[in-house]
C-alpha cells in the first residue's frame, strides 16, 4: 500500500478521534459555564475566562490546543450555524468534524480516481480536490442559511397578521408572541422556533428590547431588523403596537409581491438561453428533418 494512502487513513482516524473529543469537551465546557452564569444569552459568547486545566500537558492538552487553533469557537461560524438552525451546544464541534472529514475523504477519493497520464495532471486533480474540500462545507452551510432565511421571510407577514389579531383582542405582546408561536408550529416551524426563544428569554428576565434584537441576530433577515426597530421605537414612545404591526405586515406583503413580479419579468430573459441552445435545435430537427431527407433523396434521383 502506498505511503500516501496510509497517511490519509491515519489522518481520517485522527479526525474522527479529535472530533469526538471536541464534541465532549465543548459540551462539558459550555455546561459548566452556563451553571456559573458565564455564557451570554444574546450572543452565545463566553463572559467568563475559561479555567485552565491543572494538567495541561499530555494528549488532552495537545488536543485542546489543536481544537482552539482550528477555530472550534469561531464566532462567524457559530453565527452561520445559528442562522441555519443549528443552535445546539455541539454544533460548532460537529461542523468542524464535518469539515475535517470532507477534507480527508475528497482528496483520498481523488487519489484513486485521478488520471496518472502525467504528474502535472495528477497534481492539478489533487489541488482541485483540496480546494473543493475547503469550499463544500462552507458553501453547503451558506445555502442552508439562505434557505432558512427565505422561509422565515415568507412567514413573517402571516405571523404579523396573527399578532395584530391577538394584540387588538387585548392580549399582551409577550402572550401574543407565545400564542402565535404555538399556532405557527406546523405551518412555519422556523419562525415559530425563533418566537419561542424570544418568549423564553423574556420570561427568564432578559429585557424585551434585547430579546427582540436577538431575534434578528439569530436569523439575519433584514425584514425582521426593520420590524424589531419599529417595535422598539413604538414601545419607547408609547404608540400603538397594533398599528406598527399592521403597517409592517402590509409593507412586507407589498415587498413580496414586488419581488414576485420582478422574478416573473426576469423569467423570459432566463429562458432565452435554454430555448436557443436546446429547444430550437430539436424543434428544427423534428420539423425540417423529413423535408431535408426528401430533398436529398430527390436530388440523388436527378443525379442518377
Amino acid at each position: 500500500m502506498p505511503l500516501s494512502v496510509i497517511a490519509y487513513i491515519a489522518l481520517g482516524v485522527l479526525a474522527v478521534v479529535v472530533g469526538g473529543l471536541a464534541l465532549i469537551s465543548v459540551a462539558q465546557r459550555r455546561e459548566v459555564l452556563a451553571r456559573a452564569g458565564g455564557i451570554d444569552e444574546m450572543t452565545g459568547t463566553t463572559a467568563l475566562r475559561p479555567v485552565k486545566e491543572a494538567d495541561a500537558s499530555g494528549i488532552r492538552g495537545w488536543l485542546s490546543g489543536l481544537l482552539s487553533a482550528q477555530g472550534i469557537d469561531d464566532s462567524s461560524a457559530q453565527e452561520k450555524l445559528v442562522q441555519a438552525g443549528f443552535d445546539s451546544r455541539t454544533a460548532p464541534a460537529t461542523f468542524f468534524l464535518v469539515r475535517v472529514s470532507v477534507f480527508v475523504i475528497v482528496p483520498l477519493a481523488t487519489y484513486f480516481i485521478a488520471p496518472r497520464r502525467s504528474f502535472l495532471v495528477f497534481m492539478m486533480w489533487m489541488l482541485g480536490s483540496i480546494a473543493l474540500a475547503f469550499i463544500i462545507p462552507v458553501g453547503f452551510l451558506d445555502r442552508l442559511v439562505r434557505q432558512r432565511q427565505e422561509k422565515i421571510r415568507r412567514s413573517v407577514p402571516d405571523a404579523l397578521d396573527l399578532l395584530v389579531v391577538c394584540v387588538e383582542a387585548g392580549i399582551s405582546l409577550d402572550a401574543a408572541l407565545l400564542r402565535v408561536a404555538r399556532e405557527l408550529r406546523l405551518a412555519h416551524a422556523d419562525l415559530s422556533h425563533e418566537l419561542m426563544i424570544v418568549n423564553r428569554k423574556t420570561n427568564a428576565g432578559v429585557p424585551r428590547e434585547a430579546a427582540l434584537r436577538g431575534l434578528w441576530q439569530r436569523t439575519g433577515v433584514e425584514e425582521l431588523r426593520a420590524l424589531v426597530s419599529s417595535m422598539i421605537q413604538s414601545e419607547k414612545w408609547g404608540t400603538s403596537i397594533a398599528t406598527v404591526l399592521r403597517v409592517s405586515g402590509e409593507t412586507l406583503r407589498r415587498k413580496r409581491r414586488q419581488l414576485a413580479e420582478k422574478r416573473a419579468k426576469m423569467a423570459p430573459v432566463k429562458m432565452t438561453f435554454p430555448l436557443v441552445l436546446f429547444v430550437l435545435p430539436a424543434l428544427f430537427i423534428v420539423i425540417m428533418g423529413p423535408a431535408i431527407a426528401r430533398i436529398v433523396q430527390e436530388f440523388g434521383k436527378i443525379g442518377n
